[in-house]
């Protein structure tokens, strides 16, 4: 066995609870787990320093961190990172950043792992159609998919350094504008209320926003919805050509469930749909069917979420 090295999962400046899954899946790869927290404040990897299965947090202070920048953040954490199996988040930047990690060390790249057994790695294919199994033979990136692995306990002591990465890094820090909402993006979330064409139009998202708020969750909108409708943004969007997600509750609303979308959404753990064409593809995937407008059944969900809540 091999040491594994995690890139702890940032969001908002701070370390995102799926890094404990992360470090799960590190002890199924290898027999030393080290822990790189990218960021600007060290006290950010504060929330980590006990998880259970860490034998070593390094954290790499720079304020390039405060940002995503590929170049940037892919040269520094190369810098200050050991030699072995490094292990990252499924979620677009995580990615992004795997692929840049393998190539700077031409090494290969394994994205959205979701099982791992005696050390193969189990992906999808195909946009989810088929599944692949591959064994690494040296040092690798993979990326692991959200709210497949338990996440790690409590109860550990890791070694904790600090190491400032300022001085490696050679290109510039982006300067990007906040985000103007603070609203779960869809790769991020547990819950997932998307919308399709049968919304009518754009406006009438908010009613998803509503309930989406009820419940902590996230809005995302089929391929349809974000072709009709400029107003709906590609980073909505759930499918093959979208976001892969993987909600403990997945909730359809107006999606008819064209393959492209069934690609990106089908292995969540609880589907609803909620369609007024009874011979909507979506029903055969649905753990829960509603047959019905959306006009005659968000009001009904939305009062009966607000008084269980």
């Amino acid at each position: 066995m091999t040491d594994t090295i995690v890139i702890a999962e940032l969001n908002k400046g701070k370390v995102h609870p799926t890094t404990g899954e992360l470090v799960v899946a590190a002890g199924m790869m290898g027999n030393s787990c080290t822990v790189i927290v990218p960021c600007s404040d060290s006290s950010v990897a504060d929330s980590i320093s006990s998880t259970s299965g860490i034998d070593k947090i390094i954290v790499a202070k720079s304020d390039i961190f405060s940002s995503y920048d590929a170049s940037g953040w892919c040269s520094a954490i190369d810098s200050i990172s050991p030699n072995g199996i490094i292990i990252t988040s499924a979620s677009p930047q995580s990615k992004d950043l795997a692929a840049r990690l393998a190539a700077r060390r031409k090494i290969s790249v394994v994205q959205d792992v979701v099982a791992i057994e005696n050390g193969n790695l189990t992906s999808p294919i195909y946009s989810g159609k088929a599944m692949q199994t591959v064994s690494l033979n040296g040092d690798a990136v993979i990326s692991i998919r959200q709210n497949v692995f338990d996440s790690a306990p409590q109860g550990g002591s890791p070694e904790v350094s600090v190491m400032d990465a300022s001085g490696n890094v050679t290109t510039a820090v982006k300067e990007l504008i906040s985000r103007a909402s603070e609203r779960l993006d869809v790769s991020e979330a547990n819950i997932i209320i998307s919308g399709g064409r049968g919304m009518g139009s754009p406006e009438n998202f908010s009613h998803l926003e509503k309930i989406a708020d009820t419940l902590g969750a996230a809005v995302g909108a089929s391929r349809a919805a974000v072709d009709t409708w400029d107003d709906i943004p590609h980073s909505m969007q759930v499918g093959q050509t979208g976001k892969t997600v993987n909600p403990n509750l997945y909730i359809a609303v107006g999606i008819s469930g064209a393959i492209q979308h069934l690609a990106g959404m089908r292995s969540s753990k609880y589907i609803v749909a909620i369609n007024k064409d009874p011979d909507a593809p979506i029903f055969q995937h649905a753990d829960y069917g509603i047959v019905a407008s959306w006009e005659e059944a968000l009001p009904v969900l939305q009062s009966s979420l607000s008084a269980m809540m």
